[in-house]
């Protein structure tokens, strides 16, 4: 006999609660288990298609961790060092640059930049602000990300997490297919599918869209004579995740960094408009629609609060399971609002007589 509906909420709720205290109180336990559950799901269709070609799933998983294995310790020696000294660099050089906007905006502009204006007082907080904390930030964030312990964690835990999820993944979703309740197991089925689909269309085509279009920029940048075009280029690279951000960021950072260092020429500095421009068009025109999709189901404005409300409230570990998480809600709410479509509800106390409103 099934359970009544208002149970099943309950039940269904008490799952979602402790879901959430787990984050809370373990975010930096499970964070590994996270980061390696994702990087399986991203890695999964690749193991499959190697199974199709004849390897064992064993194999195929070996495989896959050796090209991973190369390709990360390619880019710890041939960009990681690059990036790390371009930061340092670039905080080191902020405070000139905000002195040589303070010295502009007086030149041009002599009634905004009098002592005791507001821009006056800001670029002057601004340059003492980043001159006195700026390195401390700087190395505060090299050195955390290197040090021992997240050094073990992530170099150690994460692929091995990785590598047995990678593994056994078929094994886990036949578990948890037969676990499932008798009663709702197709229709449970059926919304596993399309949170899949959403997911796994935006989140491997989003990685793949950020990977080009980052590379596109740092050598684009690099290519076109920017001091921190590798740093710049690579963080509109990695911001491109979060819809508008990257472009804003990235461009903003990069075409700032070209008036300090170009300032005059306006042939370079048009170049760096012009790499953003192009991106922005690929992106819009061309890598997104082909790598993620337009009917994914995920609105830029929910993807924005649901990493913004996660990344405050659970930190990092929070931004990891963000997307997941908005993907789940949005296709549960679409299920919800199809029932609600089909229902007394909504279609009142001549349903029976009336034919199916459309989604």
């Amino acid at each position: 006999m099934a359970l009544p509906a208002r149970q099943q909420m309950i039940y269904w709720g008490v799952a979602g609660v402790l879901f959430l205290i787990a984050l809370w109180l373990l975010g930096s336990v499970i964070m590994p288990f996270l980061l390696g559950g994702a990087i399986a799901y991203f890695l999964d269709p690749v193991a499959d298609k190697l199974e199709k070609w004849g390897m064992s799933r064993v194999w195929a998983t070996a495989t896959i961790g050796l090209v991973a294995t190369l390709g990360f310790v390619i880019l710890g020696l041939a960009v990681v060092p690059v990036l790390a000294h371009q930061l340092t660099q670039l905080v080191a050089t902020a405070p000139d640059m905000a002195q040589q906007l303070q010295v502009f905006l007086s030149e041009k502009f002599p009634s905004m930049n009098e002592r005791g204006s507001v821009v006056y007082e800001t670029l002057n907080s601004v340059g003492e602000a980043v001159k006195a904390r700026g390195g401390q930030l700087a190395q505060t964030v090299l050195t955390s990300a290197m040090g021992v312990v997240n050094f073990l964690v992530f170099i150690v835990v994460v692929p091995v997490v990785t590598f047995y999820m990678l593994l056994d993944w078929d094994k886990m979703l036949t578990r948890i297919n037969d676990w499932l309740p008798l009663d709702h197991a197709e229709e449970i089925r059926a919304l596993a599918r399309e949170i899949d689909r959403v997911l796994s269309g935006f989140v491997r085509g989003q990685v793949s869209v950020c990977v080009i279009l980052g590379t596109f920029y740092a050598i684009s940048l690099m290519l076109a004579g920017l001091n921190f075009g590798l740093i710049a280029g690579a963080i509109a690279g990695l911001l491109t995740f979060i819809p508008y951000v990257g472009a804003i960021i990235g461009g903003g950072l990069s075409i700032g960094l070209a008036l300090y260092q170009f300032w005059g020429d306006w042939f370079s500095i048009g170049i760096v408009v012009a790499i953003f421009a192009v991106g922005q068009f690929l992106e819009g025109n061309v890598i997104t629609p082909k790598l993620v999709g337009n009917s994914i189901g995920l609105h830029p404005l929910w993807l924005i609060f649901a990493l913004s409300a996660f990344g405050t409230l659970f930190g990092f570990v929070g931004m990891l399971v963000a997307v997941p998480v908005a993907a789940v809600i949005g296709v549960l709410a679409r299920a919800a609002l199809d029932r609600y479509l089909q229902g007394r509800l909504y279609l009142g106390l001549e349903a029976d007589d009336r034919p199916p409103a459309e989604p």
